[in-house]
């Protein structure tokens, strides 16, 4: 097996896909549910927290179940062909919902099939990669998944200023050209080293995991609980953070997350070769450091500060303080973000590449469903006041740091 840049690139459209509609989803939805149905705060967050509830339940078993199945277009393909096309027709509807429990149906669907096909199309990455060239690929894919991201944002804030429906639609339209690119063009191993039945299953696996004596998987999977804490619950407040505590219209406010998910793109490439070169473990604690320092400026920043207009970038438009945190933020997280799964995923060996990385994300949906929950209470007893949302996630990503502390495996291994 041999690292293929091109072959990334092609599989990170995948990621690309799922990156488009979440970020879609995290910017627009909260504003739907306020303007449109007149949700208060604390029912939005537990509302944001319904596709993590889904993924809880459906992507480590899913996973699981990709590392035993063997069908002749591969073991991770047919929940692609399956989940893509389901959670691009029920995304497009949401826009057009014209109450409440319709939205919420068209959401559960889109819901449901993103959780079936997002654990396997990441699971190829480890599939198609050797061990020392992991955090490199999977900088290439989040590279894909960032610039998804950028295309929703910053593009989508235009496409809503013409028509809130817009920026839906070019999700739908995306996750089903990409899914049908990586279909095409990237072609599973036919051949495993383990056999179905000699394949541990997700129970087994987990409870190797708090058995084992060393607790370095368990520390990881934990510090990820705790960074996507942080930084989902940000993620999901942010526009409302932008309108409320800002005073910006809602396209600013997802013009800031889109130059946040700029520099996470521009930083993806650079911070795979980090953490191959330094070592991933050090790589992510420096981004934790640099990210909750940065959140803490902006909570005692006052607004005035954070609203100064600094420069202005072509297609992103102005950048004000809060952007250029934002930014800094974006290369922090790159730096966690990107070297986080080559670690999990190195481990285990190829019998459990899906189960573990079905761990990974638990762990960081039992974040999401947490951060934004959490955070939304926090702001609706505390009265609404947005900006605590910036004194919470350095808590959070203090707490990573300390896990991280003592994880001794999950450097890339020799081949």
């Amino acid at each position: 097996m041999k690292f293929s840049i091109s072959k990334t690139f092609l599989l990170g459209l995948g990621f690309f896909g799922v990156s488009v509609i979440w970020s879609v989803y995290n910017a627009y939805v909260p504003v739907i549910l306020e303007e449109k149905f007149l949700l208060i705060p604390g029912f939005i967050g537990m509302f944001m927290t319904l596709d993590n509830i889904a993924a809880l339940f459906i992507q480590p078993p899913v996973g699981a179940w990709s590392d035993r199945l063997r069908t002749a277009i591969g073991r991770r393909m047919p929940f692609i062909i399956t989940g893509a096309p389901i959670a691009a027709i029920a995304f497009a509807i949401l826009p057009l919902a014209t109450s409440l429990a319709l939205f919420f149906l068209a959401a559960v669907a889109m819901l449901l099939s993103m959780a079936v096909w997002r654990t396997p199309v990441v699971a190829l990455m480890p599939d198609i990669t050797p061990s020392p060239y992991r955090s490199q690929a999977n900088g290439i894919i989040n590279f894909m998944g960032g610039l998804g991201a950028i295309i929703a944002f910053i593009g989508g804030a235009s496409l809503y200023k013409m028509n809130p429906t817009y920026p839906f639609w070019l999700g739908s339209a995306l996750v089903i050209i990409s899914a049908l690119l990586v279909f095409i063009f990237i072609k599973e191993p036919k051949e495993y080293s383990v056999k179905p039945e000699d394949t541990p299953s997700l129970f087994e696996s987990i409870r190797f995991i708090f058995k084992d004596q060393d607790r370095s998987a368990l520390r990881i999977l934990l510090a990820i609980f705790f960074w996507f804490i942080a930084y989902n619950g940000l993620e999901a407040f942010f526009t409302l953070y932008g309108k409320n505590h800002l005073g910006l219209p809602v396209e600013d406010g997802a013009r800031l997350l889109g130059q946040l998910s700029l520099l996470f793109v521009l930083f993806s490439l650079p911070a795979g070769y980090i953490g191959a070169a330094v070592g991933r473990r050090r790589t992510i604690l420096s981004g934790i450091l640099l990210m909750a320092t940065c959140i803490a400026i902006a909570f005692f920043l006052p607004t005035s500060t954070l609203n100064i207009i600094l420069t202005k970038l072509p297609i992103i438009g102005n950048v004000p303080v809060i952007g250029m945190i934002l930014m800094i933020i974006g290369i922090a997280w790159s730096l966690i973000n990107i070297n986080s799964l080559p670690m999990v995923v190195d481990m285990t060996d190829a019998s459990r590449i899906g189960t573990y990385t079905g761990l990974y994300y638990l762990f960081s949906t039992l974040a999401a469903i947490a951060g934004p929950t959490l955070y939304g209470w926090i702001v609706e007893l505390s009265g609404r006041q947005y900006n605590l949302l910036m004194l919470v996630s350095p808590l959070a990503l203090i707490l990573a740091a300390y896990c991280m502390l003592d994880v001794r495996r999950g450097e890339s291994l020799k081949i």
